[in-house]
């Protein structure tokens, strides 16, 4: 008999958590809903066109004239194809390096100076998140078609797909720990499987994304910033090849998505 009632307690408990799960989920639906329309990340694209077309550095020049992918000065579905191989810089490069590497072979800037503040913090707005916000949203509606045609997008690729899965650091984490099953949360959080294609769509096509808690407008790379600070990993190095790789990997993963951001997370 108390086997019989522990079992039913015990049922009773894992239905209730079912249903609680279930109503949060849907709560959390509602309010991003709610918060859908007006997305303050128009005035973070607003200010990245401006910044594009003003002329800086030392040579004064603007950034009108940067080939993200598509020829110089193209923003117009450039995004959805990155990271990619560039050729003059013999290097694969996501969207960020590749700005950074117009920003010091065009306007003269230093490597240094280029890759400083590439995050807003409490006290100072980033230009390059701005500048993001404002490619990124020339994508918007386009489909994902990340290649590994070339050699070294190949390598970018498989090096990517290492880093998800290697385990490391005081808690033994990969970044799949988090996010290489089905059916995962942290607190009210669904974890997406990005193995798999329908959650790398959902999950890559939403970045960046005007952060309501944080009233600022968060990059891809920030976000895989924050998932290393989380797993007590050294700090990825803004435009380092291990951040290019690691996106490359998402991204390809991510193919066919329609992308839709800069989007609006809590």
């Amino acid at each position: 008999m108390r086997k019989q009632i522990l079992a039913a307690v015990v049922g009773f408990f894992c239905c209730v958590g079912v249903a609680n799960a279930q109503n949060t989920q849907q709560e959390i639906e509602r309010y991003r809903q709610m918060i859908a329309d007006g997305n303050p990340a128009e005035l973070f694209e607003a200010k990245g066109e401006g910044i594009w077309k003003q002329k800086r550095g030392p040579r004064n020049v603007s950034l009108e004239q940067c080939d993200l992918g598509k020829g110089p000065g193209v923003v117009k579905d450039v995004y959805v194809e990155l990271p990619r191989y560039f050729k003059d810089a013999d290097r694969v490069m996501d969207l960020e390096t590749r700005i950074v590497h117009c920003m010091v072979t065009l306007q003269g800037f230093k490597p240094e100076d280029a890759k400083r503040n590439p995050f807003s913090t409490a006290d100072r707005t980033s230009d390059m998140e701005s500048i993001v916000a404002f490619v990124t949203a020339e994508s918007k509606g386009s489909k994902m078609n990340v290649a590994v045609s070339h050699p070294k997008e190949r390598e970018m690729y498989q090096i990517g797909e290492k880093m998800f899965f290697y385990r490391a650091g005081p808690h033994d984490f990969a970044c799949a720990t988090c996010h290489g099953e089905d059916s995962k949360r942290i607190r009210l959080q669904d974890l997406p499987n990005l193995t798999a294609q329908k959650d790398a769509q959902r999950a890559y096509t939403t970045w960046p994304a005007y952060r309501v808690s944080q009233s600022t407008v968060r990059t891809f790379q920030w976000r895989l910033n924050d998932c290393f600070r989380q797993q007590r990993f050294p700090n990825m190095e803004f435009t380092s090849d291990a951040s290019v790789a690691l996106t490359m990997f998402l991204a390809r993963n991510a193919n066919g998505g329609v992308f839709a951001a800069p989007a609006l997370k809590r």
